[in-house]
């Protein structure tokens, strides 16, 4: 399989960044964006761990009754992200 060059991957991130935004305040299941973007979720989720670790997106692990998500993650743009995507509108 063809690796992605670092430009494709930036624009991803973009894309990721801005469906985040775009349903904020809403956190949407590694699953939901990887279909929205149609992508592989699993290629999603380390494009999603690598924007974590920059402070551009949080992982929400527990559900809303606090019991911790097995198998799935949620995400949510980060508010320092949010700010800077609603100062560019």
């Amino acid at each position: 399989m063809p690796k992605i060059s670092i430009k494709k991957k930036e624009k991803i991130s973009e894309q990721i960044l801005f469906y985040l935004y775009s349903q904020f305040p809403k956190q949407l299941f590694t699953a939901e964006i990887a279909n929205e973007l149609a992508r592989d979720e699993e290629f999603i989720k380390e494009m999603l761990i690598g924007m974590e670790k920059k402070g551009l997106i949080l992982k929400i692990t527990k559900n809303p009754n606090g019991i911790s998500y097995i198998r799935r993650l949620r995400w949510r743009i980060s508010n320092k992200a949010y700010n800077i995507y609603k100062q560019m509108q």
